[in-house]
């Protein structure tokens, strides 16, 4: 059966990789109101295209924001459901100076497809449609039922899709998702995600004279906010990099050896070689494998206070700011790490400043799935098919919320097909996705939709 499938997708390889291009041409930039129409249109074409493929009650439902896309085909009698998420939104293409290309006139060169949206997520999402396609274009049906959730807000925060799953969660309700938004460890490597960080953050403000004093003057008299802040910024950690805020740990797994094992037998980068770095630090007892893949973090994003053109002004600030964020690991609560920092804060100011803590909104728990579960095994199996190399099983130090938020609404297993590569240049200029990665990621989904949908 799969020989069928993919013997149309590589007859059919040049007319969907333009379909593709005329979907990247579209600027749907969600962060832009200038763009508001683009990204509507852009919803379109996904409509369009699920009503081409055949599937049934597709819609472009409103929110207060950009719309939503949602399709079904449920004629699989027996088979399992699977609800798709993916985002067709993009980011703003600046500085379109860098770019070597048009970012909406997508170009192939040297193998690869050059476009805003290549690879985050427009092309990943394709893959699905393209893929659905050619099964229901050689037998007539899916193998598997299917429910699909497209958005355009994923890369302004995904504001209204809670509200929408929420409200709609009988609809949405599936036996497992799919998400195709994140990469490989390096190009041709396939790569099974089985844990994201959560995050949350806060901005710290301490204040001291109503305004910028002259520091010889007032030097000695007057607290310097900036000074108080950089001590206060000081005692969140010590020299081993572990986070000083009581209770900041509790609550959190120990990794287990055969956990560690896999962190450090995935390839990944050198940070001495590609980040400009001497050494690296991570915390006292883990790797910096272990760290980034599976241990919080606590960040100091930026700080701001005083002068700042050339030469010197020699002041003592009225205020200084801090932005801090945090990548959690399961068993923390981002709102109860919030607190705990605002509380270390505020214990450890000093006399003679006001100090002012504001939690950042947003804010998203960690997720972690036991890379033995079937659906994870199925995955690996279906990658090294296609690609010819063993899958490696990786826990990553971003986060991405909605895998959070369909874990939290609907208590079912998330399954991250991701086949980017670190070179796609997400988020940056000469955004691009590899031929071999389209190519050989829709066999996976081939493989893999066969496989999910097999009874044990």
């Amino acid at each position: 059966m799969s020989e069928q499938i993919l013997s149309y997708l590589k007859e059919n390889r040049e007319q969907l990789l333009r379909k593709l291009t005329d979907f990247l041409a579209i600027p749907s930039i969600s962060t832009d109101s200038k763009h508001n129409e683009d990204v509507v249109r852009a919803g379109n074409f996904v409509v369009d295209y699920l009503n081409d493929i055949g599937f049934k009650n597709v819609k472009l439902h409103s929110t207060p924001g950009h719309p939503l896309v949602y399709g079904e085909w449920l004629e699989a009698e027996g088979a399992p459901t699977v609800l798709l998420y993916g985002h067709y939104d993009v980011q703003p293409a600046d500085p379109l100076e860098l770019w070597e290309s048009e970012p909406f006139h997508p170009e192939v060169r040297n193998g690869k497809l050059y476009a805003r949206g290549a690879s985050d997520d427009k092309g990943q999402t394709f893959m699905h449609l393209a893929v659905f396609e050619a099964f229901m274009k050689t037998l007539g049906r899916l193998p598997i039922n299917v429910k699909v959730c497209i958005e355009g807000e994923e890369e302004i925060g995904s504001k209204h899709l809670f509200g929408v799953l929420q409200e709609k969660l009988d609809q949405y309700r599936a036996d497992f998702a799919i998400i195709s938004d994140s990469g490989m460890v390096e190009a041709g490597q396939p790569t099974i995600l089985y844990g994201l960080k959560g995050f949350t953050g806060l901005e710290v403000t301490v204040t001291g004279p109503d305004r910028d004093l002259h520091s010889g003057i007032y030097g000695g008299a007057v607290k310097n906010p900036a000074m108080a802040l950089a001590h206060m910024i000081g005692s969140l950690k010590n020299e081993g990099e572990q986070v000083t805020v009581q209770g900041f740990y509790e609550g959190i797994e120990e990794l287990s050896e055969g956990e560690r094992r896999l962190m450090n037998e995935t390839p990944g980068e050198e940070y001495t070689k590609t980040v400009g770095i001497e050494e690296v630090t991570p915390e006292v007892g883990y790797t910096a494998k272990e760290h980034t893949m599976a241990r919080p973090t606590l960040e100091i994003n930026g700080m701001f206070s005083g002068y700042q053109g050339e030469g010197t002004k020699t002041i003592i600030p009225s205020t200084a700011t801090a932005k801090i964020s945090c990548r959690l690991v399961p068993g923390q609560e981002p709102d109860r790490i919030q607190q705990l920092i605002t509380d270390h804060l505020y214990n450890v100011a000093p006399k003679g400043v006001k100090v002012q803590v504001d939690p950042v909104p947003l804010f998203g728990r960690a997720y972690k799935i036991d890379p033995n579960h079937d659906l994870l095994q199925k995955a690996a199996q279906s990658y090294s098919e296609a690609f010819g190399k063993e899958a490696v099983f990786v826990r990553l130090g971003g986060s991405i919320p909605v895998v959070e938020m369909i874990d939290r609404l609907f208590h079912i297993p998330v399954v991250l097909l991701g086949f980017g590569t670190p070179e796609d240049n997400l988020h940056s200029p000469n955004e691009s996705f590899p031929l071999e990665s389209f190519d050989k990621g829709m066999e996976v989904l081939v493989n893999y939709y066969t496989k999910a949908a097999e009874k044990e």
